[in-house]
């Protein structure tokens, strides 16, 4: 029987990483002498590898101001963490993840978090369990760039008519579009569900309910194949 792949992105589409993400991009800004950054600006760039999530944030900085600036970035997340801040998962994230590991499903992760960051999500209860592979924008080019995409699909040995994509943002969907697969939305995290559409994102769900309804609908699809 074909067991289908579903690839998630983390931030804004598991772990509700809003406001920790602002916080680090206002911190970074402050560090520089840079007025901060409002919430808007900061959400149009998350899911882009830092470095150049940072560089369209403040396309103005020269080389070693960018470089500041991102060290910055890392290093207000860095403080959070050892004050033991963690990002908190989405309500039902957790219970649909293991709805479709129960299910058959092949999971893997797709994300513009750096490997460090991969790890911790990966040592949350169950999560190493659950997902076959993650990738990330430090193994080589970012979203949206179907690399990560080709990466997991050859790791959980399938193709792009079994394969999903699901994720919050315009680069979510575009590199989906770039890899074959089907490229599916939510509505909760950093990219409005007009933005998504936008970028060709064949359903935005507005719940997990709703997001496993198109799921089974999916699956049942593949494996009839």
């Amino acid at each position: 029987m074909t067991r289908p792949l579903a690839v998630f992105d983390i931030d804004g589409t598991l772990v509700d990483s809003r406001a920790s993400i602002h916080r680090a991009a206002c911190e970074a800004a402050r560090d520089i002498g840079l007025p901060e950054p409002d919430y808007d600006r900061v959400r149009q760039i998350v899911g882009l590898s830092l470095e150049h999530a940072m560089a369209v944030l403040e396309p103005g900085l020269n080389a070693q101001e960018l470089a500041r600036f991102i060290a910055g970035f890392r290093a207000s997340f860095q403080r959070m963490y050892d004050d033991g801040h963690e990002e908190p998962l989405y309500p039902e994230a957790m219970t649909t993840l293991r709805r479709l590991h129960r299910d058959g499903w092949r999971l893997a992760l797709a994300t513009g978090q750096n490997r460090r960051g991969v790890a911790r999500n990966l040592a949350r209860e169950g999560w190493a369990d659950m997902f076959i592979s993650s990738h990330c924008a430090e193994d080589g080019p970012g979203k949206p760039d179907p690399a990560m995409l080709h990466a997991a699909m050859a790791a959980c040995d399938s193709d792009p008519a079994r394969t999903v994509m699901i994720g919050d943002t315009a680069h979510d969907i575009e590199m989906a579009i770039n890899a074959g697969v089907l490229p599916l939305g939510v509505s909760w995290g950093f990219h409005t569900v007009e933005e998504q559409q936008a970028a060709g994102a064949r359903h935005v769900a507005r719940s997990f309910s709703e997001l496993t309804v198109v799921l089974d609908g999916f699956a049942a699809h593949t494996r009839a194949a």
